[in-house]
């Protein structure tokens, strides 16, 4: 999913949090305003009169009630594809549970507002001014699109008449980019056509894919394969017609498209919410393992100092040029680690020490014995301390807490095709291939681990991770 839609479909918390308090606000003077209404208002009693501030404190209770409520009503879809009279008419439904719940928290509760017309109020103008809110989103965001910022960019595999129904509803919508078609000739239709399958791989580079709709089956299942594959590798979301292509993923996703009902195959659930709660996780992780761990740091710190000349962080290499790490999508970041080997002796591994190179299965590498480790560094690599200075990697977004071991450039420039799938999300400091066997299991198992917890993410997996990484870690891993 876009970031461009993950950020629309956030930004509707704080805009229907801060409607819903400024409703209450507004009703709170437009009751003090208000003559009394024979037969249906009295006067204010001004002893009960609560202060601006103590409404204030109860709008934000109500309006992280009504966040809560909205989110069960399924309000925050990050898909921008709802239309916004659907999107009016549940949100007057959800308004109404919402006020019934407050309601039925005043009665059980005893207490009473000041002024039920006052509560009044503040439902009526809750729903007016989030809707507002939500057009206001619309307006932005359907301008960021008019100006072709954050279009889905969509490529066609197959060339019929289910190409051109879906390509006709498809054209209409703000929020798709129609590219063309990889596909046979023919002569009835007027869609761009780009080339064939064989092109695949250099057609998303050329034109910026973002997503394939395929509406055929090919001849070749291999040739169904590798579609899979390079949707994998290119980070692209998949769709089909499902009458025609067998289902191959559990997650899937389902919609439609006029009367046309299409399949969306995802690599991971970490799409959508499931990025945004990782995140979430991770920055909430960061920031307490800075707090609770800032003695160890400190004191690795001092001891590497002490121990060894050279930095106390491994954040250079023996050329100078800053240390890097393959992330998501293969973007290179700056990595951070504690210096556990002597300085400058880092391009050993592959000249003088290449030859007890311990993982010849794969690209990785580990040496036997390794003699460029120094005493704390031992120690330090027995407890995975070194890897502790990566929560600030974690902290601004480049790594996550759980995730793929992040690999060196050299050795994903080695990978072969079926490999890259790891690098759909962030690399982890530690993730499931790390609590089951570490370095002591084959490169191609430690793919396949990677790849069953990205394709099976879940917030419940990530907490089972990293209890048992600590576990593992206060038993101490032999080097």
């Amino acid at each position: 999913m876009k970031r461009f839609e993950i950020f629309f479909g956030v930004l509707k918390i704080p805009v229907d949090l801060a409607m819903t308090i400024l409703a209450f606000l507004v009703a709170y003077q437009l009751r003090l305003i208000t003559e009394p209404i024979e037969g249906l208002t009295k006067p204010i009693d001004h002893s009960v009169l609560p202060t601006i501030t103590e409404y204030l404190n109860f709008s934000v209770y109500a309006g992280i009630a009504l966040i809560l409520v909205f989110a069960i009503g399924k309000m925050y879809s990050l898909r921008s594809t709802t239309k916004f009279s659907n999107e009016v008419g549940k949100s007057m439904l959800l308004c109404g549970v919402w006020a019934m719940a407050i309601i039925t928290y005043f009665f059980f509760s005893r207490t009473f507002p000041f002024s039920r017309l006052a509560i009044l109020y503040s439902w009526g103008l809750a729903l007016v001014f989030i809707i507002i809110g939500r057009a206001l989103i619309r307006v932005i965001q359907r301008g960021f699109l008019k100006a072709n910022i954050g279009r889905r960019r969509i490529l066609f595999i197959g060339n019929n008449k289910l190409t051109d129904e879906i390509w006709e509803k498809l054209s209409s919508d703000k929020n798709y980019k129609m590219i063309g078609l990889i596909g046979r000739k023919r002569e009835s239709c007027k869609i761009k056509r780009l080339g064939s399958v064989s092109q695949l791989e250099y057609l998303i580079e050329k034109h910026k894919i973002d997503e394939i709709i395929q509406t055929t089956s090919l001849q070749s299942e291999t040739m169904e394969e590798d579609i899979l594959e390079i949707c994998d590798l290119y980070h692209i979301n998949y769709r089909f017609v499902p009458d025609l292509i067998e289902v191959r993923r559990t997650n899937i996703s389902i919609e439609t498209i006029g009367t046309m009902p299409i399949i969306s195959l995802k690599p991971t659930p970490l799409d959508g919410w499931g990025k945004v709660t990782k995140r979430i996780l991770d920055i909430i992780g960061s920031v307490l393992g800075f707090i609770l761990l800032s003695p160890i740091l400190l004191i690795t710190a001092i001891a590497i100092k002490i121990d060894s000349r050279g930095p106390i962080l491994f954040s250079k290499l023996d050329d100078g040029s800053p240390v890097k790490r393959v992330g998501q999508k293969g973007d290179l970041f700056k990595f951070y680690k504690f210096r556990s080997m002597a300085p400058k002796t880092n391009s050993l591994r592959y000249t003088k020490l290449a030859k007890k190179n311990l993982r010849s299965d794969g690209p990785l590498i580990k040496i036997d014995n390794d003699p460029r480790i120094t005493k704390v560094g031992k120690f330090i690599r027995k407890y995975s301390i070194d890897e502790l200075p990566q929560l600030w990697n974690v902290l601004i977004g480049n790594m996550s807490l759980v995730g793929p071991r992040p690999h060196l450039p050299e050795e994903v420039a080695k990978y072969q095709k079926h490999h890259r799938f790891v690098l759909t999300i962030k690399p982890g400091i530690t993730g499931l291939a790390q609590v089951n066997g570490r370095s002591d299991i084959s490169f191609e198992k430690e793919i396949r681990l990677d790849r069953y917890y990205i394709e099976n993410w879940s917030i419940m997996k990530d907490i089972k991770i990293i209890f048992r990484t600590i576990f593992i870690v206060l038993k101490g891993y032999k080097e």
